[in-house]
């Protein structure tokens, strides 16, 4: 196993933080390494947003699901999908003139899926340059929900989308990194659905792995346990509002 893949394998997610700040040699460090991720045409469909404003970490450790270390973090990056600013130049060239080109259009899905995919390209290069500087991070997935209070705490305009939230700092402590199910990840050729008993092994495995003292009261098996504690909760229903309200936004005309 070389060092890169070590430093994958020990990667965990930090959120209790030593309040060593972070040198800005090692900030500058890691963006360059962020914006050297691929990125869709080159045309790096993503902003980033430096929260350096102890009372906007403070608000955001409240928004984002009252989660209090955000406020803690030394450093806090939000990773914004961003269409804007080529739109802006679109507008600015009257590219949109040209003859022999669509007219006007505004961005659609398949901007805000492409600008996505580019914003998180690079949110995980900063994970991996950060951890090999000694700095731990947490992914706030969060930042999606209270739309209209996220936007107007960042003045987001209408075709953005602040699609992950990232809590740098030198991790107080050491754990061991959380496992990871491979089984049934990996297909050949072709999607393939589980079938027959293949649902319940693979409830039991992850119960194995992920509930080794067993599933509260009333809870049969570990899928049940993860509907009731992460997918039918009241902040999944608060994210679903909120993306659609981001989705609208991003395609008004």
């Amino acid at each position: 196993m070389n060092e890169t893949l070590r430093l994958i394998e020990h990667r965990c997610s930090t959120r209790t933080y030593d309040q060593t700040p972070i040198s800005a040699d090692d900030r500058e460090a890691i963006l360059h390494a962020t914006m050297r991720a691929p990125t869709a045409g080159n045309m790096m469909l993503y902003s980033i947003i430096e929260v350096t404003d102890q009372a906007l970490k403070d608000r955001l450790a409240v928004t984002c699901d009252d989660q209090p270390f955000i406020a803690k973090a030394p450093w806090v990056l939000v990773f914004v999908a961003d269409m804007q600013k080529w739109t802006d130049l679109f507008d600015h060239s009257h590219a949109h003139e040209m003859e022999g080109v669509e007219p006007k259009r505004v961005p659609g899905p398949g901007d805000l899926m492409l600008a996505c995919c580019d914003a998180l390209i690079a949110a995980q290069n900063a994970v991996v340059a950060a951890e090999s500087l000694g700095i731990g991070s947490c992914y706030i997935g969060d930042i999606l929900e209270q739309g209209e209070i996220h936007a107007e705490l960042f003045d987001l305009p209408p075709r953005t989308f602040p699609v992950a939230m990232l809590c740098f700092g030198y991790p107080l402590s050491s754990r061991p990194p959380s496992g990871r199910y491979e089984k049934h990840v990996v297909h050949a050729n072709r999607y393939r659905r589980l079938t027959g008993d293949e649902p319940a092994g693979v409830s039991a495995d992850l119960e194995h792995l992920h509930a080794p003292h067993g599933l509260a009261p009333g809870i049969d098996d570990y899928a049940q346990d993860v509907y009731r504690r992460k997918y039918a909760t009241d902040f999944m229903r608060e994210m679903d509002r909120s993306v659609r309200w981001w989705m609208e936004r991003w395609e008004s005309s």
